[in-house]
């Protein structure tokens, strides 16, 4: 079988990981790689000697050979750019958010299926082996029934300036948080401040609400002395962290739980049980690997990805439901499929 041609737009501080893993796949031949900033392109030409190193997007677009797109610029230039991609024949990797607008979502995901093309979005998360475990530990029902999570994404890292904290961070853990409950939320609230720049929010604080009283909260920030990659999950039988910056032991689970065993006398109706902390052993492959490569199997086999143009409408939706709060001093906005 022949490799697959590819293209990669935007080799910046995300899409040079994208580049390099596509670089280093036996099935794929990455023919052009394009970015603007000559500086960014010099170093590509001394990394990648077989690839040719562009500025203008329009020769990704016109060259026949091309067959798949990967685009890793800023989220404000997502739609345009996969627009140009799919219209040109191309099949398309774009990275989160899908995009900033859930009715320009919509109509890239209805222009993929007319086109016949593979439309998958960078949620990186859902390719972690440690969300999986977490997912095959909710589907086995070792949880009981989750009531709630909530995830830390903060750090003193790269002041974006053509997008806030909200949309920077919180596609990875909604997307994972829909994944996990197999749900979307019936409600978003969010509050959010502009402390370095009018306009852009450097912290977010998100409550997502699911029809059967499910939560879930997403704490957001690149103002804030630690760096934070943590996901709990609370349930009724057991609870879970994933903390992704840890390097051996990203989950831990607890088997712990309260119980109610109805009004005996004060003190006895709710019962704590506390019991062991398990620390699964989980085979670690580079998520960003097992993305790329199950992007490379959806365009060669004609597959659906697991995170479609679908998955990338949904997690828009939630955003710009908790854009809409911010803006409206944090009140409730439902989310209407």
């Amino acid at each position: 079988m022949k490799p697959l041609t590819l293209a990669c737009v935007g080799a910046g501080n995300w899409g040079r990981n994208l580049v390099r893993v596509f670089q280093e796949m036996v099935n794929v031949r990455v023919k052009l790689i394009c970015d603007s900033e000559e500086a960014i392109r010099n170093s590509l030409r001394q990394q990648y000697p077989n690839s040719e190193i562009v500025s203008d997007c329009r020769q990704v677009l016109e060259d026949r050979e091309v067959e798949a797109i990967v685009i890793a610029l800023p989220a404000v230039q997502h739609y345009s750019e996969t627009k140009k991609a799919i219209v040109s024949g191309k099949h398309v990797f774009v990275e989160k958010p899908m995009t900033m607008d859930f009715r320009e979502a919509a109509e890239l995901d209805r222009l993929a299926e007319k086109q016949g093309k593979i439309l998958m979005v960078g949620h990186l998360l859902k390719y972690h082996p440690a969300v999986t475990f977490l997912k095959s530990l909710i589907q086995s029902g070792e949880f009981g029934e989750v009531y709630y999570l909530y995830s830390q994404r903060v750090n003193l890292g790269i002041i974006r300036q053509d997008e806030n904290a909200l949309w920077s961070f919180a596609p990875h853990d909604v997307s994972v948080v829909l994944h996990l409950l197999e749900q979307e939320p019936d409600s978003v609230s969010a509050r959010g401040e502009c402390y370095l720049q009018p306009h852009i929010e450097d912290v977010v604080f998100v409550n997502l609400h699911f029809a059967d009283r499910k939560m879930a909260q997403l704490q957001l920030s690149w103002l804030d002395p630690h760096k934070v990659r943590k996901l709990t999950v609370v349930g009724s039988r057991k609870m879970a962290v994933f903390d992704d910056v840890e390097s051996a032991e990203k989950i831990r689970v607890y088997d712990k739980s309260v119980e109610s065993r109805g009004y005996v006398s004060y003190g006895e109706a709710i019962t704590i049980r506390y019991g062991d902390v398990v620390i699964p052993h989980i085979e670690m492959v580079e998520p960003l690997s097992v993305e790329c490569r199950h992007f490379v199997e959806c365009v060669t086999q004609n597959k659906k990805p697991d995170s479609d143009s679908k998955d990338g409408m949904r997690v828009v939706r939630v955003l710009e439901a908790a854009q809409r709060s911010m803006s409206n001093n944090g009140a409730a906005v439902p989310v209407v499929p």
